[in-house]
């Protein structure tokens, strides 16, 4: 292990601990008590699901009438039946998100009332530890975006407060003498006004879960709190500041996840979808705080942990051991919130979109690996499903997340089973009604889609919103793009999940690799190596609707189109010139790039510095 500590004289100035409060925690907690009946909402919200997918099966049942009701129809039910949990639950958190964040006078403390207590100007009095976990990353990208929060600490006079950890699993030597010379400068630079820490691990034991556990053990008793941040993360001072004083406002709560979106990036696959996962995040979120409420997520970065609690309940159990190896879990953050929160403690996510910044793979090979170690860690979740001591909202988080992949293959197997059972009826007629089939058709979309629309609704609907997406036509042309982008995306990712869960099955594992984060042109026979089965899979579906029932491929290029395009696609939303052009015309433009915010500015991040000119009032 290689071990460099920043041994700096940094000041120590005694904060007082006395100050009068508008509003104590104790209050603070009766009140959310008196006004959230949690409960009441958890219990509506499960009605209108379970009520949802009645509905939409028995309508589906009803499609499949014609000819009789078959093991063929039987067996698309179920597919069906798989595939609609992650869809349903989306719908009903972005309407009800809507819904808050159109009729209530302040939508996020709706939803995080102990948001409401902070004023902005409170002392802050806890030790919080910075943790940056890396692996193989370039460390000048991770020292760019960490100075702006390190001098904004010191601006505020709390840097005496705060210590950064940067906490390397590094194991390319080369990228490792780089991150010891680069972070051995950055100790020298803020020597006496902020401590830093770096440590690399020889073996990246429990992988990042690993890495954090072995900070709480050596560590983790020095400081009250903790900002976890990965490799590409980016959070401002004031952000960091406004989770500390709420968490320091409420003794219960354990875990405040800050809602993060995407860093502009000059990718053209990145920026369309960062343009959708602004549109997805925030009504869906909010939607879902509002039912989920101290049973909320954690998405291991981005967010503020109370120390004491998440070293004693949150260790993380092994998978499996025996004579030669252990096995870890590789998706963390969402059994440590289910511990957390079994443990008495409160999580919960502070839906605010200037807390925090992650950067997006920039092409579509990128994209399907970081999907793939997501996938295979939930699919471990199935192991905790029956844990002593949980919630029952964690554990139809825990189910969810593993339906969310399990949802993939079921997809492929609708698809395909459908198309086999169009192509060989006499008529589409004779296998599908055409009413009951158009209105199951329209309900998937709209469910499909429901988190964006949302987003969309609110941004149309307030002036303030559409200018900072670059006006209402800029921004409906990007919504149509990033529809048209999605309905490829998509089937590709879900295809994708089919092979590797196929694989897992097998034993085929991923372990934690560094990520490729610089734009980069991918060529064919990447594309081709990588995406053949998916081209295969779409080709041959299109070929055999167009010899047996062509009037079905329109309304099957909404599952074939991505997947018989996939390397196409994944070239062409890889090329430099193209991601550039799209910044300079704002094609996938966020607010980031109107309204330019200073610490981005002092990043010098080309999105920013060539996104196009602000339009003109008149087009707004």
């Amino acid at each position: 292990m290689v071990l460099y500590h920043g041994v700096c004289t940094v000041r120590r100035g005694i904060r007082s601990r006395n100050r009068v409060l508008e509003r104590s925690p104790r209050q603070a907690i009766q009140a959310d008590a008196a006004g959230n009946d949690i409960f009441g909402r958890r219990l509506l919200f499960a009605a209108i699901f379970s009520g949802t997918m009645a509905g939409l099966l028995g309508l589906a049942a009803l499609a499949l009438t014609p000819g009789g009701f078959g093991i063929v129809d039987m067996m698309l039910l179920a597919l069906l039946a798989v595939t609609l949990p992650w869809m349903v639950a989306g719908f009903w958190n972005a309407a009800i998100g809507l819904l808050i964040v159109r009729f209530s006078a302040d939508p996020i403390t709706a939803v995080m009332p102990a948001a409401a207590l902070i004023r902005g100007d409170e002392p802050v009095t806890a030790s919080t530890a910075i943790l940056l976990c890396i692996r193989n990353e370039l460390p000048e990208r991770m020292i760019r975006n960490l100075e702006p929060m390190l001098a904004g600490l010191d601006a505020a006079g709390c840097g005496d407060r705060f210590n950064l950890y940067v906490l390397s699993d590094t194991s390319d030597a080369t990228i490792a003498g780089n991150e010891e010379a680069g972070f051995a400068a950055l100790t020298s630079r803020w020597c006496n006004r902020i401590a830093i820490t770096y440590r690399r691990r020889a073996v990246n034991t429990g992988y990042k879960a690993g890495n954090i556990r072995e900070f709480c053990e050596r560590w983790g008793s020095k400081h009250d709190f903790a900002v976890t941040l990965d490799a590409d993360s980016l959070m401002t001072a004031e952000a960091v500041l406004r989770l500390v004083r709420i968490m320091q406002m409420d003794p219960k709560l354990g875990i405040l996840q800050g809602l993060i979106v995407g860093l502009p990036s000059t990718s053209a696959f990145a920026r369309v979808f960062q343009f959708g996962m602004r549109l997805g995040m925030r009504s869906y979120t909010i939607g879902s705080a509002w039912w989920q409420g101290d049973c909320g997520p954690y998405w291991g970065h981005n967010a503020l942990l109370r120390l004491g609690p998440f070293i004693a309940h949150c260790a993380l159990p092994l998978l499996s051991s025996n004579a030669t190896e252990d096995r870890h879990i590789l998706s963390h953050d969402q059994i440590e919130a289910v511990l957390m929160r079994a443990a008495g403690y409160d999580v919960r996510v502070l839906p605010q979109e200037d807390l925090g910044w992650e950067e997006n793979p920039p092409t579509l090979i990128e994209f399907i690996r970081r999907d793939l170690r997501w996938c295979q860690g939930n699919m471990q979740y199935w192991r905790f499903l029956s844990l002593p001591g949980l919630r029952p909202v964690s554990r139809y988080q825990l189910a969810l997340a593993i339906v969310m992949f399990i949802g993939s293959p079921a997809w492929i197997g609708l698809f395909v089973l459908g198309t086999l059972a169009v192509a060989f009826s006499d008529t589409p007629a004779d296998f599908i009604r055409a009413d009951a089939g158009m209105a199951l058709f329209v309900c998937m979309l709209v469910m499909w889609f429901a988190p964006k629309i949302a987003s969309a609704i609110e941004t149309l609907l307030r002036p303030e919103l559409r200018r900072s997406f670059g006006g209402a036509g800029l921004f409906i042309v990007n919504f149509v793009i990033e529809t048209v982008y999605s309905i490829l995306l998509c089937p590709i990712l879900w295809f994708g999940h089919t092979i590797f869960l196929a694989g897992l099955m097998l034993g085929r594992e991923i372990g934690w690799i560094g990520q490729t984060r610089d734009d980069h042109a991918v060529p064919f026979r990447l594309a081709l190596r990588s995406l053949w089965p998916h081209t295969l899979l779409g080709c041959a579906a299109l070929g055999l609707l167009a010899v047996t029932q062509p009037a079905a491929i329109p309304y099957a290029l909404l599952l074939a189109g991505g997947p018989a395009l996939a390397i196409p696609f994944a070239m062409m939303t890889a090329w430099p010139w193209l991601g550039s052009l799209a910044v300079r015309i704002g094609i996938g433009r966020l607010p980031e790039e109107t309204t330019r915010p200073a610490v981005l500015l002092a990043l010098a991040l080309p999105a920013i510095e060539s996104a196009a000119p602000l339009p003109r009032p008149s087009a707004v």
